[in-house]
């Protein structure tokens, strides 16, 4: 779980070395991925039998959601850095119960409603609403788009759900997402006018890195290992993804967020911590809410 947290803790960083547009990196990160996706996935179906097509069709419906975050993530990263966009990604985990809530009835308990005020008080704090000279080309709009990852993260997150309930194949429905996910990815890049289908060598290694990193083994250790540890640990260890894409952002990207940006980094991080305290997994299919990229 820990190697898989520190693997996508990198995500974002290894997309800005890349120098490529939003959905370039978002195209890319799909495509490269689905080899390695694609044996584990037929491997899973040789030992266990083919899925049902439910699922699988959940799981397309999960990559499209998935194509829409990552996009806006990138231009979150573009807007406020690789650190604060990665933070404010995670406030899914907040929104998650909320859209449960609304969409599938499944009231969020008492301790998810607790954290809404503390993680929108530090989602402000992040946008530079308070000061002048925060961090980022355009921190405001960078917190719009990053509550729009989050939005369409809970999305993919909800759906994915419903459509993994085998915990012995998590790399058949994450083939099925990332496939999707790329060829959305395509269609919205063509749409915005951003897509390179053809970016230069070293943004391709990057690209590779990312992909084989963040959406092959970081994803893969994540779920399955996630239904099988103590909630209070996996909580523990997850939360500190976003710390660390803060940390290593300033030391490798020289990013450097204000004071106050930061202290809204700290309430995010609580508030994380107080939504997904003493959480239990009760179905049979890995629940990667405190997961993001």
């Amino acid at each position: 779980m820990l190697t898989g947290a520190v693997a996508i803790a990198f995500s974002g960083i290894l997309f800005r070395v890349a120098h490529v547009s939003p959905s370039t990196g978002a195209v890319f990160r799909c495509l490269y991925a689905l080899p390695p996706l694609a044996l584990l996935a037929w491997w899973e179906d040789r030992r266990y039998g083919p899925r049902p097509l439910r699922q699988r069709a959940l799981a397309w419906a999960a990559g499209a959601f998935f194509a829409v975050d990552l996009v806006a993530w990138h231009k979150a990263i573009e807007e406020v850095g690789a650190g604060l966009a990665t933070v404010l990604g995670n406030t899914q985990v907040v929104l998650v119960g909320l859209l449960a809530w609304a969409i599938l009835r499944e009231r969020p308990p008492t301790r998810a409603m607790a954290a809404i005020p503390i993680v929108l008080i530090g989602v402000i704090l992040i946008s530079g609403a308070f000061e002048n000279g925060a961090y980022g080309r355009n921190p405001g709009l960078g917190v719009a788009y990053g509550v729009l990852t989050a939005l369409a993260y809970s999305g993919f997150l909800l759906v994915l759900r419903e459509g993994n309930r085998d915990l012995r194949r998590p790399a058949g429905p994450l083939f099925d997402a990332t496939l999707v996910s790329g060829l959305v990815a395509i269609l919205i890049g063509l749409a915005l006018g951003d897509l390179d289908f053809a970016p230069g060598w070293t943004a391709q290694g990057y690209l590779i890195l990312l992909a084989l990193s963040s959406q092959v083994v970081g994803w893969l250790l994540i779920s399955i290992t996630l239904p099988r540890l103590p909630a209070a640990l996996t909580s523990v260890l997850l939360t500190l993804q976003p710390v660390l894409s803060v940390l290593f952002a300033g030391a490798i990207l020289g990013e450097s967020p204000s004071a106050l940006q930061l202290g809204g980094v700290a309430l995010i991080v609580a508030g994380i911590v107080v939504a997904s305290a003493g959480r239990r997994a009760k179905r049979p299919a890995p629940e990667p809410a405190l997961v993001t990229k």
